[in-house]
């Protein structure tokens, strides 16, 4: 399994740009960035929490377990 990381269809879906969420959440647009693409290894969960607060969603809405692909 592989963790996809969905926030920019939750971005889309509560009609924010990543530069406000980025400022909300006290991170830079780079650092989300980075996130949105998959390309972290880990996120904070104090992050993630905060990323939920603004967007009002749970974590598994911005966080998918997908089988990998053969």
């Amino acid at each position: 399994m592989e963790i996809v990381v969905r926030l920019d269809v939750m971005l889309a879906l509560r009609k924010m740009k990543s530069r406000e969420l980025a400022e909300r959440i006290g991170i830079s647009e780079q650092n989300l960035s980075l996130l949105k693409s998959g390309k972290v290894k880990g996120v904070r969960f104090e992050t993630l929490a905060r990323i939920c607060e603004v967007l009002q969603c749970q974590p598994g809405d911005l966080l998918e377990a997908v089988p990998l692909s053969e």
